[in-house]
Order: structure tokens, then C-alpha cells, then sequence
């Protein structure tokens, strides 16, 4: 296998991301989901949320357990937010993956785990709308989802190509049975491993991340610092990447991009407010301003 490929601004401006003109409508700029949430966490949906919006998502939905719905769409007045039925340790029910796939089906982007709950629950749900789900609308499966992906022996193939996972190395370990040492020892290797096996772009991420697709590309980005290491900062990378998805970006394209904003936005956070402390909520706000300068 080749080596990575370093992401810079000089390989950026070799894949530029769509482009939008004059008089195209919300619909045209792409329609993002954000399928995530629990009573316990609400706000790594929202943050997910956002982050799509600010990547440049033209239209944003929600869907979240019912009893956090109203307060997620008043911390949300862009968006249309569904609530659905849920479980006793307040995450979204299994029951409710048919009505999700149909919802899905209707969207370009879906960024499915931010703020769920890391259980049996949501393994049964994830594999579940996984199967239901029909249409051409690319994922991120990130965060609790991913759970599902390890619950289940049957793989997702009619979504193949169209996925991108974003492990840390617990989730890694999880995902592909392997010991949390030998993933960091070889972050690469086990994000090839991981892309061939589910057929999938995948991120895996720690303080240089590593991107992988399953025809064995493969790319580094060490952009960010230390204080990318917070609450949060997970969720809004997924965004990034779902909105990005949402306009019209290739799995892989959105990955790459994906990284290196989410770095460079905690650089000017880290250059404005210190190396460490600024907050997850606030990365995506620099969102628009690197991308515009990228061209």
C-alpha cells in the first residue's frame, strides 16, 4: 500500500467542492438530516446541526426522541425537528427505524449518531434503518451509531460507496474486534482494514487523522491542536462532513475537506482564544470563512 497523502490547502484546491451560483434555491444547496440525540445528551445533535448549516447545507431536518424535540427546535429555529418514540433510558426506539429510513429517502445527506446513546437499543435501531433504507442519500455514521454497525453480521452492501464512519480508537476497537493498542499503534492500518470491511470511506480519528477508502486511498491530516480534544468536537466534524455531503461532495472529498476544516478551525480558535478552552460550539462558525478562502 501507498503512503498517505498529507492534506493541504495545495491538495484542496485539486478537489474543489461544489459550487453554488446566484439564484439557486435551499433545495439545490443540498438537504441534510441529523438523526441523533438522547434525554441524557441532546446537544450533540445540535451541534451536528449547525455544523451542517455552516458547511453550507441549503435545508436541515432533525430527528430526535420526542420528549427533547420542542427544546431542540427552539436551539434550532432553521431547522424542522420530528420527534419519535423512544426508550425508558431515553433514546430513540428501535420501532421508529422504518419511519427514519422514510424520512431519509427524502434527503441528499444523513449524519446519523451524534448524541445517541452507546447501547443495545441503538445497535438494534441503527441496523435496523440501515437495511429499510432505500433512496441516494450518503451517510455519516458517527458516535453511538456505529455500535450498530459492529451489531450487525449482515453489512449494509446496498449503501457501499456511499458511507463515511468517523471511529475514535474505542470505537475502532469495538467496530472491528481488534485491541485499542494495536489501532494505535497502526491508526492507517486499521482504518484500511475497517474501509475494505464495510465498504466505506473511513476517518479514523486521533491527533493525525487517517482516511481510508475501500479502493485503498488513503490520506493524513494533522491540522488542529490539542484543544480539538473536547465535548463535542466529534459531533461537529460529523456535521461538517454531512453538509458538505449535502451539496453534492463525494464520500471521500467530504472526508478530506471535513478534516481539515475542522483543524483549521480550532487553529484560529487556539491563535484568538488560547491553546486550550474554546468550546466545540464555536468551531463551526469558522466554518464559512475557511472555506471561502480556499475557494
Amino acid at each position: 500500500m501507498s503512503e498517505p497523502v498529507r492534506v493541504t490547502e495545495a491538495l484542496l484546491r485539486t478537489m474543489p467542492l461544489p459550487t453554488h451560483r446566484e439564484g439557486e434555491d435551499k433545495d439545490q444547496r443540498g438537504r441534510a438530516l441529523i438523526i441523533g440525540g438522547s434525554q441524557t445528551v441532546p446537544g450533540g445533535a445540535i451541534l451536528a446541526a449547525v455544523a451542517a448549516l455552516r458547511a453550507g447545507a441549503g435545508k436541515l431536518q432533525v430527528a430526535t426522541c420526542a420528549s427533547i424535540a420542542l427544546h431542540m427546535a427552539v436551539a434550532l429555529p432553521e431547522a424542522l425537528v420530528a420527534g419519535y418514540g423512544e426508550t425508558d433510558d431515553g433514546a430513540i426506539a428501535p420501532g421508529e427505524a422504518a419511519a427514519l429510513a422514510k424520512k431519509a429517502a427524502r434527503v441528499d445527506a444523513v449524519v446519523l449518531g451524534p448524541g445517541m446513546m452507546d447501547g443495545a437499543a441503538t445497535g438494534k435501531l441503527v441496523c435496523r434503518f440501515l437495511r429499510k433504507l432505500t433512496g441516494a442519500a450518503r451517510l455519516v455514521v458517527d458516535a453511538g451509531a456505529l455500535c450498530g454497525l459492529n451489531a450487525s453480521d449482515e453489512r449494509p452492501r446496498h449503501l457501499a460507496g456511499r458511507m463515511v464512519l468517523t471511529p475514535h480508537a474505542g470505537e475502532m476497537s469495538r467496530l472491528m474486534g481488534m485491541e485499542r493498542d494495536a489501532i494505535t499503534a497502526d491508526p492507517l492500518g486499521a482504518a484500511r482494514s475497517c474501509a475494505a470491511a464495510h465498504q466505506a470511506v473511513v476517518i479514523m480519528k486521533g491527533g493525525c487523522s487517517y482516511i481510508a477508502t475501500p479502493q485503498g486511498l488513503a490520506w493524513s491530516c494533522d491540522q488542529g491542536n490539542v484543544g480539538l480534544a473536547t465535548s463535542g468536537s466529534g459531533d461537529t466534524l460529523a456535521g461538517i462532513i454531512g453538509g458538505l455531503l449535502a451539496r453534492g461532495a463525494s464520500p471521500a472529498e467530504a472526508a478530506v475537506w471535513g478534516c481539515y476544516l475542522h483543524g483549521e478551525a480550532g487553529n484560529r480558535l487556539a491563535r484568538r482564544i488560547g491553546p486550550v478552552g474554546y468550546l466545540a460550539r464555536e468551531l463551526a462558525a469558522e466554518v464559512p470563512g475557511i472555506m471561502a478562502e480556499l475557494g
